[in-house]
Order: C-alpha cells, then structure tokens, then sequence
C-alpha cells in the first residue's frame, strides 16, 4: 500500500489533477472512506478492477471528491 497522500511508487501527493488525469483516461474511482481532513480512494482501471489505494489530507482533493463522489 501507498504512504498516506502517495500513490505507489510516486514522491508527491496525490492531487486533483491525478485524479482528473486518471478519469480523462477513462479510468474509474471510488470513495472509499470520506472525513473533514482524510479522503481514501480507490484508483480503478476502466473495468473498475482496483489497481491503487490512495489517502489525501490536500483540502482541494476532499472538496473535489466530496463535490464528485457520486459522479
């Protein structure tokens, strides 16, 4: 698993612009666990096959997921 913020392998936070580049791909997510300071996300292929788990503490990834979750 990730460290919290990091998508596997990377060395910076994971931010709304991965996220809106892994759904411009095609790609899928899920919420999997949403607070006021911690978004958990489920990176998924365009099956939906889970293929990472991210945690973001990045105030604009939690607005935007909370905005989109539902998408």
């Amino acid at each position: 698993m990730s460290e919290p913020g990091y998508p596997a392998g990377a060395s910076q936070p994971f931010r709304v612009a991965e996220l809106k580049d892994w759904e411009f791909h095609g790609a899928t997510w899920r919420t999997l666990e949403l607070q006021e300071k911690l978004a958990v996300i489920e990176l998924c292929s365009c099956s939906g096959e889970p293929m990472d788990r991210v945690e973001s503490h990045d105030p604009e990834l939690i607005e935007y997921v909370r905005n989109h979750r539902d998408d």
